[in-house]
């Protein structure tokens, strides 16, 4: 939805549809003698909502500012926290001045919800954004995280690269600001009463009948007298989701009629109307503050002058330019985190359309197949009624900020796979003349990713298809010539939506499940299946140690999978950490002198991974739009390669849909915003709950209707409330790092005895009475115990062992905190696990160097009232010469351990975040860094090797 706000109301007027009219009771618009009563009985239903909703926004209101009341005291209290870090020694651990749990939109109305400013003069030693990182080495400095821009005033902010410009559309009549990083406050809680719990716990667990009768009575015997419980049997639970559904629209059915070879076949269509589901969100007290109406160009300093980025629809070009199965519905007015979260203001299901049943004697026929599209139009028309009138004429409404604003509805992009995009652009699809659903690339052309086609339009359909209603002969060979079905598509209803335009590129099934699922990950298997048993188990192998290395991020993932077992599912979350870290696994088996086709092979899939990653970033500046367009040339030349290399032994057709539609990814991403904008994955999360309500809470009878009440019942269940996106280990901790898994305190003697066939722990003592004067000299500590010039730690001084560590960090992506989770166990899961992690050092000249080191053992020390957090660590800046022929081709970027007697001891404060690394296997010593392990390490692995 857009519209700029607006003081005045327009009037509506009816136009009649015959002379007989008669006045509403309720609303007093006139109405026709045959539609009058229906209508009223509508309007008495809307008059009761609506003052149900005005009860509960009402004492909403009361909870969100009691809300705001205890916000503002944690800012106060977050403030007094960052005074007293400000001014606290160097080694204790520091406060971040953000809340951890940031938000990732970057404009949001209501001062309310916006932390203070930070002052910029503090900002010297701080992570600057880039991942211009200045920790040094001992440094305590905390690391800055962001949400939304602040709300300074242009004039009153000085330019730095911390600072970011946001630029309005005109017509909002907003001035261009220029604001500072302030961190989102907390997600909103709604309290419930005792019988609200168990009915969502009971729903949740999908207790039936008797389950639930047992565990009333459990209940009612243990605590009966000591809470406000009054639900006795399962029927009173349905009884209270029942009056619970009716603060929000229900589901409406509808029959639909098409013809069909001279009869009428009539199909069911189960809709939510989209306009009342819109202003469902727009009432709700949660939601109000994240709505976004004014299309932004948003721009970040970067200390010379301003950067356009693009993230949410609203910074991209199409939102600035306009201002049965499942249908799911996301309001793109919503910031990413809660549009494609579960809770409220998530994605719903809006419809649940009809599937044409299958006929042997009928399938694949025209017509038979034609009627699937006329079906599928004609309900999703069901669909989109509510919003049709008013996507033309606008509708004036009061939002929860008592702001009126002329609305405008319209579909700003379609999610779906291949086979539904055919469907919604109402084109033949794989076989056609012109395959893709938006634009008009030849058959024979679609390995050709280097030429821009021309797009389908509205116009040129709706032509055809007059013409194809004049003379069927001529009109049929221009739609055929086009891809085209001879079908009248439901989207055109719309106003600002078509369906060329909306239809978007899908990460999930073009790159997941088919370029790497079902054709290079299968072209792989091919060509190691071809060297023989010896290196499919080669591969196997070090694909499981690669898995071993990244075991905190692959966790119930891909870990269970072995290469040989050969992979026949279609998850395209397991296939994708397949890809990432097959590559590394492969690099010593397909090369070049063994199999040359495989290597051409190992190249394009190099190629292909440096793509995906661009395509994943969350933020996209101009700068990371040219080089993701340019790795496509990349990929289309080697792609090419590797199919001239095969010549007639080629085992695959590159010529297919979904390697074209990466052509479509980075325009998308300039109209739309950032890929996870308009991936289906979120969509594929919200079947898992249907599935499991129709496994275990239907009879299997009437399943649209029982599924659509329970659905509605989970809408119901989450008012009031955001999704809590707190993930693994969430305890909240303020600073840079947290350090926790203690162990027994020993002492030094202790640690050297206990690691003598260790050389990393040789000289132990030795080598940490030297780290420790030099680190309290460099960092001006001073000592309780004056004249003491220089400290001695004895064999029986005690440190304490820590083996986990949580560190915070400024992601170079989207400049908000970020949290990475680093293990140093000798036994993790039965399996000795030491991860490694990029710090922030001084190089012999006492210039800032960036290195990667392996975590050996944490620990901390005290020595007079000084507690410090340090680590040994093996460094991995051994010179490793000049860069090899296939660390080029493949992409890799290569590391060499010091020699384990090298050993170092570092603080944990310079540690900037996580890393993974892998062994380069027939190299002992030599590591390769994954920069495919998330977006954030892909552009500090850039960064890295341009300097």
């Amino acid at each position: 939805m857009s519209g700029p706000s607006s003081t005045n109301r327009r009037a509506y007027i009816r136009s009649s549809t015959s002379s007989a009219q008669v006045q509403c009771k309720f609303c007093n618009e006139p109405f026709s003698t045959r539609g009058i009563k229906s209508h009223e009985g509508s309007c008495s239903r809307k008059r009761e909502k609506k003052r149900r909703n005005k009860e509960f926004a009402e004492i909403a209101a009361h909870v969100v500012d009691a809300q705001k009341k205890e916000h503002r005291k944690d800012r106060q209290r977050l403030r007094k926290g960052r005074q007293a870090a400000a001014t606290s020694d160097i080694n204790v651990p520091s406060q971040s001045v953000d809340d951890q749990h940031v938000n990732d939109t970057m404009n949001v109305e209501g001062a309310d919800n916006v932390h203070d400013d930070v002052e910029h003069g503090n900002f010297d030693d701080v992570m600057s954004i880039g991942g211009d990182s200045r920790l040094r080495l001992g440094s305590d400095t905390s690391i800055m995280s962001t949400g939304i821009i602040g709300t300074a005033a242009v004039a009153t902010v000085p330019i730095t690269c911390d600072t970011f410009k946001t630029e309005y559309h005109p017509n909002s009549g907003r001035a261009p600001a220029i604001e500072t990083f302030s961190a989102f406050g907390h997600s909103i809680e709604a309290e419930a009463i005792a019988d609200f719990e168990f009915a969502e716990l009971a729903h949740q667990a999908a207790l039936n009948k008797d389950q639930t009768d047992k565990m009333l009575v459990l209940i009612w015997q243990i605590a009966e007298g000591h809470a406000k419980f009054t639900f006795k049997s399962h029927a009173e639970v349905l009884k209270a989701w029942d009056r619970a559904a009716t603060q929000m629209t229900p589901f409406e059915k509808h029959v639909i009629s098409v013809p069909y070879k001279k009869e009428e076949l009539e199909f069911d269509v189960h809709t939510w109307p989209l306009w009342d589901w819109a202003l469902d969100l727009l009432q709700d007290p949660s939601l109000a503050p994240h709505f976004i109406w004014d299309a932004q160009r948003l721009y970040k300093h970067n200390g010379t002058d301003f950067k356009r980025f693009i993230h949410e629809p609203w910074t991209a070009d199409r939102w600035w330019r306009i201002q049965a199965y499942p249908v799911i519905a996301r309001c793109a007015n919503l910031p990413v985190h809660i549009r494609n979260g579960d809770g409220i203001g998530g994605g719903r299901v809006v419809g649940w359309l009809p599937i044409v049943p299958t006929d042997s004697g009928k399938d694949g026929k025209l017509s038979y197949t034609n009627l699937k599209r006329v079906v599928w139009h004609a309900a999703f028309i069901k669909l989109l009624e509510s919003i049709i009138l008013y996507s033309k004429t606008g509708f004036a409404h009061i939002c929860f900020d008592a702001v009126m604003r002329w609305l405008y509805p319209l579909i700003l992009l379609l999610s779906a796979d291949y086979e539904e995009q055919c469907i919604m652009a109402l084109i033949h699809g794989l076989h056609s003349n012109c395959p893709c659903p938006i634009c008009l690339v030849p058959s024979t052309k679609l390995s050709d990713l280097s030429t821009v086609y021309p797009t389908q339009t509205i116009e040129d359909a709706k032509a055809f298809l007059e013409l194809y209603s004049r003379d069927r002969v001529a009109g049929e060979a221009v739609l055929k010539a086009h891809g085209l079905r001879p079908v009248v598509n439901a989207l055109w209803e719309v106003e600002n939506s078509n369906p060329h335009e909306m239809l978007s590129f899908d990460p999930l099934h073009v790159n997941d499940i088919s370029n790497w699922g079902t054709h290079f990950f299968e072209e792989l298997k091919i060509r190691v299946k071809a060297l023989g048993r010896e290196a499919e188990a080669k591969i196997d192998e070090q694909y499981i140690s690669s898995l071993l290395c990244a075991l905190y991020l692959y966790q119930d993932s891909a870990g269970s999978t072995h290469f040989r077992d050969g992979i026949l599912f279609s998850d395209g979350n397991k296939l994708r950490d397949i890809a990432k870290q097959m590559l590394y696994a492969a690099q010593n088996v397909l090369t070049h002198n063994e199999d040359t086709v495989g290597y051409a092979l190992l190249q394009c899939i190099a190629s292909y991974l440096q793509l995906t990653m661009y395509i994943a970033l969350d933020v996209h500046t101009k700068a990371t739009l040219a080089a993701g367009e340019a790795e496509l040339l990349v990929f289309e030349m080697r792609l090419h390669a590797y199919i001239d290399i095969q010549g007639k032994d080629l085992t695959k057709n590159w010529n297919f849909p979904k390697v074209h539609a990466l052509t479509h990814a980075f325009p998308d991403i300039h109209a739309k915003g950032a890929a996870h904008n308009f991936s289906t994955q979120p969509n594929e999360k919200q079947h898992g709950p249907l599935k499991r309500a129709y496994l275990r809470q239907t009879n299997r009878k009437d399943v649209a209707n029982q599924v659509l009440k329970l659905d509605h019942i989970s809408v119901v269940s989450e008012l009031g409330e955001l999704e809590d996106n707190d993930t693994l280990d969430d305890q909240p901790f303020l600073g840079h790092l947290h350090i926790s898994a203690p162990q027994i305190p020993v002492t030094l003697a202790a640690v050297e005895e206990g690691n003598t066939s260790n050389r990393a722990f040789q000289d132990f003592r030795k080598k940490f009475m030297k780290f420790l004067n030099n680190f309290v000299v460099s960092n001006n500590i001073p000592l309780a115990n004056d004249g003491v010039m220089w400290l001695q730690p004895t064999a029986n001084d005690k440190l304490q062992e820590y083996r986990y560590l949580k560190v915070n960090y400024e992601s170079t992506v989207y400049w908000k905190l970020t949290t990475d989770y680093l293990q140093c166990n000798p036994s993790f899961h039965g399996c000795e696990h030491r991860d490694c992690a990029l710090i922030r050092t001084l190089d012999k000249d006492g210039n800032d160097k960036n290195i990667f080191v392996r975590i050996l053992f944490m620990f901390k020390f005290t020595v007079s009232n000084h507690t410090f957090e340090l680590a040994l660590v093996l460094p991995m800046d051994a010179p490793t010469g000049s860069r090899r022929s296939m660390d080029h081709d493949l992409g890799l970027t290569r590391l060499r351990a010091r020699p384990l007697a090298s050993s170092e001891f570092i603080s944990l404060q310079s540690i900037v975040h996580g890393a993974l690394l892998v062994p380069d296997y027939d190299n002992n010593g030599d590591f390769f860094l994954v920069d495919l392990v998330d977006t954030d390490m892909f552009l500090h692995a850039k960064s890295l090797r341009s300097r």
